[in-house]
């Protein structure tokens, strides 16, 4: 979450969430995705995730100290859209690497043979899931801790539809902001280029 800094608010010391640094440049991704994606979605949408998810704390901690809280669920709703925001941009940026491209090695390897029987019908019905979003979301491959298997679904915006017990291991974008400069509509290839830095 990044967030060893504090800030002083009425008096209480307070931890704020900050933007990580990406962990390469914002060409390194090229030709897959452009500099210019990765420098607008870093420092403008993932920034702003970040301000969005401090204001909120700002809010709820006035309203608590007032006693105020008739837009309390507001702020909730804000804190939660744009901490979803920031977590997600944060494994997403992890999840892509100069170096990426190729299939898994070890326990996940094996993980995604148990549950989709093979890595290609895995990125198939990974693709299919990414490609079929409805407006905006992520498509997550994530493990379930109660069933001990890896699981695929869809992720509403930035925070609705997560499956309890849920922990993701790989999420892609879909938002349009994540493609569109690049890509224009054609979900499709954005995803099928993905799959060489993933």
């Amino acid at each position: 979450m990044t967030s060893n800094d504090t800030r002083t608010t009425e008096g209480n010391d307070m931890p704020v969430y900050t933007l990580p640094d990406l962990p390469y440049d914002y060409s390194a991704l090229e030709p897959h995705i452009s500099g210019k994606i990765m420098e607008l979605h870093h420092d403008k949408h993932h920034a702003a995730y970040v301000t969005g998810a401090n204001t909120a704390l700002d809010k709820l901690a006035e309203a608590r100290e007032s006693g105020d809280l008739a837009a309390v669920n507001l702020h909730e709703k804000n804190l939660a859209f744009n901490l979803g925001g920031h977590t997600n941009h944060t494994v997403f940026w992890h999840n892509l690497s100069p170096e990426g491209g190729g299939q898994p090695e070890g326990e996940l390897a094996e993980a995604v043979k148990d549950a989709f029987g093979s890595f290609s019908t895995f990125q198939a019905q990974f693709t299919a899931v990414a490609t079929g979003i409805q407006g905006s979301g992520w498509a997550v491959l994530g493990w379930d801790s109660i069933g001990q298997r890896l699981a695929i679904f869809q992720l509403f915006d930035q925070q609705a539809n997560v499956p309890v017990g849920i922990t993701p291991l790989f999420m892609l974008d879909m938002w349009e902001h994540a493609f569109y400069l690049d890509y224009l509509n054609v979900k499709a290839d954005y995803v099928k280029a993905v799959w060489n830095i993933a």
